[in-house]
């Protein structure tokens, strides 16, 4: 039977959906089946085993469209193995305070729904060009240089743990059945 996972992500200017395609590509040298897809476009779950999700949290929050696919989804995300990842910091150097106050707010973020128990939790650096923001982001950014601390070998990393973790799941089952 094919494994088939979804990755489903949420990203303002394209950087976390590069960081998702990466998680998918690895995830699919492990002989996973791998859809990835926009957040906001997923309309059903039933075919899925296992569920990765990810957006970049900006202005002390996470991505809505990710905000919105968890709770259009409660349901069926309450049985499935889920694996949560957020873009945090995003200038260079990174301290090791940013790490902590991105980890410190997608918790308050994932509190929002009590009912998810995630398998794994991951931050991960981002990027930030101000040459891209819209109005009022634009207007914020000042005199922030660019910068890209996506490190991609913890990216790959982190997806190379999932295949072991999602299985662990108690409800996994590689295909969920299409409820009644």
């Amino acid at each position: 039977m094919s494994v088939k996972v979804l990755v489903a992500y949420a990203t303002f200017y394209g950087s976390t959906v590069e960081v998702a395609e990466a998680i998918a590509d690895t995830l699919r040298k492990r002989d996973f089946e791998v859809d990835l897809m926009c957040a906001k476009d997923v309309r059903a779950l039933q075919p899925y085993g296992a569920v990765v999700v990810g957006a970049p949290i900006a202005m002390h929050r996470w991505h809505k469209d990710v905000r919105r696919f968890l709770s259009r989804n409660r349901r069926t995300l309450r049985e499935l193995p889920v694996a949560v990842f957020a873009l945090g910091p995003v200038t260079a150097p990174v301290v090791e305070k940013e790490w902590v106050d991105a980890r410190a707010q997608l918790d308050a973020e994932l509190a929002k729904f009590p009912w998810l128990e995630p398998v794994a939790i991951e931050i991960l650096g981002g990027k930030f060009d101000p040459a891209i923001l819209r109005f009022p982001l634009n207007k914020f950014a000042g005199s922030v240089a660019a910068s890209d601390v996506r490190d991609w070998d913890a990216i790959r990393d982190w997806a190379g743990t999932l295949p072991e973790t999602l299985m662990a799941h108690p409800n996994y089952t590689g295909v969920v059945e299409p409820s009644g």
